[in-house]
C-alpha cells in the first residue's frame, strides 16, 4: 500500500498519460508513471504532468508553505479499457490545485493510484484490512453493492451533506443515485455504468410466422410503450421452435450462470428487494411465483429455455452471436465484446447494427419495461484525512469530458444529463442508442445480506430449469431459505 508523504521544499514529479481526445473508439495508451526529485532556487512544489505521446508538459508551483496532501485511490478496472477509472483522477490533480488557490486554501493534492483488475470481493476483502491496519485508500472504486456492508461496518463516510457544495454532482443521471443510497442517504458517487438489455436476432424472427421487417423493425418502440410482454416475447420465441426456425430450448436465453440480470425479471414482476427505512432485503412471494413461472414455462410445450450451462465461452457466446438463438439478455458492454471477439469475421458493430436488434426487457401484464444496471460508484473511506479533497478530486471526473473518455474505451453508458447531446458520446451510436434505457433501470440493493439472498434466489431458479422443483416450490424453498439464514433481516410479502 502506497503511504502519504509531507514534502516541504521538494517535489514528487508525476508522469501520466493524459488529455486523451474522447472523441472516438481508441485504445487507451499505455500508462507510465515517473517519480523524481526536482530541487528548485525558490522553495516551491513542482508537479509535472506529463503526456508522452504529445510531449506536453503542465507544470503546477506550489507555495512552500502549503501542506501537501496525498490522496491515495484504489481503483478495480480491466486495461487497458477501464484504465480512466483512476487515470482521470491523476488527470484532474491540477484543476483541483487551482481551485484550492483560488479560494484561498494553502493545501495542494497530489494523487497516488492503485489499479488492477481484482476481483470486487478481493478488493474489499484488502480494503477491510487495509482499514483494520489503518492504511485504507481515501478513495476506493468498487460495485456499487457493498456499500450496505461498509456503512454498516463504518468504513466509509456518507456524502449526502457534502455533494450539494460541488455542482458537477447536480448533472448525474438522477436515477442513478439510487444505486449509492442506504437508509436514507448517499454514500457514493457514481463512475460508470451499463444496462442489459434483450437482444434479438432479426434474420431468425423474420422466419417466424407473423414477423415482417416493419414490425421486426418498430419492437424495441413496441417494448418501450409496454405492447410487447414479457408472454409475448415467449410467445414469439416458442412459435420459432415451433417452426423449426431454431432449435428446442433456443428460443430465449438468459445469462449461463448467477448475476444479477435475473434480478430485472424479478423486478418487471413487481418484487422488491430491499426496504428503504430498515435496510432489510425483502422477498414478495407473488412476484416470486410469476418469476419461477417465467422459467418454468419455458421448460414446458416447445421449450424455449435451455441457457443454464454455466459457459460463456463455450456456448452462451458462440450461439447468440452465431445465430442459433432468437431472443437473449446481455450486457451493453458486450456489445463490444462481440464485434471484436465473436462476429469480426462478419463485420464486427456493422454485421450486428444489420442483423440484431436491441431494446429493454419486455413488461410483465400491466407492468412496465425495465432493465438492470450496475454501477460502479467512488467511495470515500471513513480513514481519510481529507474527505473534501477526496470528493473534490472525484466531482473533477463528473464531466461530460472525463466521464466519456472512459465511456467510451470501456463501452459503458455515460453517468450525466449532458452525455446525451455531448459529440463525443453522440459519435458513438450504440451507446447513445441505450442510454435511454437509465430512465427504466433497476439496481442490486445495498444491502450486506444480498450474498445469500442473490445465491438462494438462484438455487431456486436452477432447479426449476432442471425440473426438480415447480414454481411454487421454489417460492417456497425461498421463503424457507431466507428465513432460516436471515431471521428477522429479511422481510416476506
Amino acid at each position: 500500500m502506497l503511504t502519504k508523504r509531507w514534502i516541504a521544499t521538494f517535489a514528487t514529479v508525476v508522469a501520466i498519460l493524459s488529455l486523451l481526445a474522447a472523441c472516438g473508439p481508441t485504445p487507451t495508451p499505455e500508462v507510465k508513471v515517473v517519480k523524481e526529485t526536482v530541487v528548485v532556487e525558490k522553495e516551491v512544489e513542482v508537479t509535472k504532468v506529463v503526456e508522452v505521446e504529445k510531449e506536453v508538459q503542465v507544470t503546477v508551483e506550489v507555495p512552500a508553505e502549503a501542506e501537501l496532501v496525498t490522496i491515495v485511490a484504489r481503483c478495480r478496472a480491466k486495461p487497458p479499457m477501464e484504465d480512466w477509472r483512476c487515470n482521470n483522477l491523476l488527470d484532474v490533480v491540477a484543476d483541483v490545485n487551482a481551485d484550492l488557490e483560488a479560494a484561498g486554501d494553502t493545501r495542494r493534492v497530489q494523487v497516488e493510484t492503485i489499479q488492477d483488475n481484482t476481483e470486487f470481493g478481493d478488493i474489499m476483502q484488502e480494503f477491510a484490512l487495509a482499514y483494520e491496519d489503518g492504511k485504507a485508500p481515501d478513495i476506493l472504486l468498487t460495485a456499487h453493492e457493498v456499500i450496505g456492508t461498509e456503512a454498516t461496518a463504518g468504513r466509509i463516510i456518507p456524502l449526502e451533506d457534502m455533494l450539494g457544495d460541488y455542482p458537477e454532482f447536480a448533472n448525474v443521471i438522477d436515477k442513478l443515485w439510487d444505486s449509492v443510497m442506504y437508509k436514507g442517504q448517499r454514500w457514493g458517487v457514481p463512475q460508470d455504468t451499463e444496462a442489459r438489455p434483450v437482444y434479438w436476432d432479426k434474420t431468425l424472427l423474420a422466419q417466424v410466422p407473423g414477423w415482417d421487417e416493419a414490425r421486426i423493425a418498430g419492437l424495441a418502440d413496441e417494448i418501450k410503450a409496454g405492447k410487447f410482454t414479457l408472454s409475448d416475447m415467449l410467445d414469439t420465441a416458442e412459435a420459432a421452435v415451433a417452426a423449426g426456425v431454431v432449435e428446442p430450448g433456443m428460443g430465449f436465453w438468459m445469462r449461463p450462470s448467477n448475476g444479477p440480470d435475473f434480478t430485472s425479471l424479478y423486478y418487471a414482476y413487481g418484487g422488491e428487494t430491499i426496504d428503504a427505512e430498515t435496510g432489510n432485503l425483502v422477498f414478495d412471494k407473488e412476484a416470486g411465483l410469476k418469476y419461477y413461472q417465467f422459467f418454468e414455462r419455458g421448460l414446458t410445450g416447445d421449450g424455449s429455455h435451455s441457457f443454464l450451462t454455466g459457459d460463456w465461452d463455450g456456448s452462451f457466446h458462440p450461439s447468440v452471436s452465431g445465430s442459433q438463438v432468437v431472443f437473449w439478455a446481455g450486457g451493453s458492454w458486450q456489445w463490444a465484446e462481440w464485434a471484436t471477439k465473436w462476429t469480426a469475421d462478419k463485420g464486427g458493430q456493422d454485421y450486428q447494427f444489420e442483423n440484431w436488434g436491441y431494446g429493454l426487457y419486455p413488461a410483465a401484464a400491466g407492468g412496465d419495461p425495465v432493465t438492470l444496471s450496475h454501477p460502479v460508484a467512488y467511495l470515500i473511506s471513513a480513514q481519510s484525512e481529507h474527505p473534501d479533497l477526496a470528493l473534490a478530486l472525484i466531482a473533477k471526473v463528473t464531466t461530460d469530458e472525463a466521464n466519456t473518455r472512459h465511456a467510451i474505451n470501456s463501452t459503458h453508458l455515460g453517468i450525466l444529463k449532458s452525455q446525451a447531446d455531448y459529440e463525443a458520446y453522440k459519435a458513438d451510436v450504440f451507446l447513445s442508442d441505450v442510454l435511454y434505457m437509465l430512465d427504466y433501470t433497476t439496481f442490486l440493493p445495498n444491502s450486506p445480506n444480498w450474498g445469500p439472498y442473490a445465491t438462494i434466489t438462484y438455487e431456486a431458479l436452477a432447479a426449476v430449469q432442471t425440473g426438480d422443483l415447480t414454481a411454487q416450490e421454489a417460492v417456497d424453498f425461498v421463503v424457507e431459505e431466507l428465513e432460516n439464514e436471515l431471521g428477522e433481516e429479511i422481510i416476506i410479502r
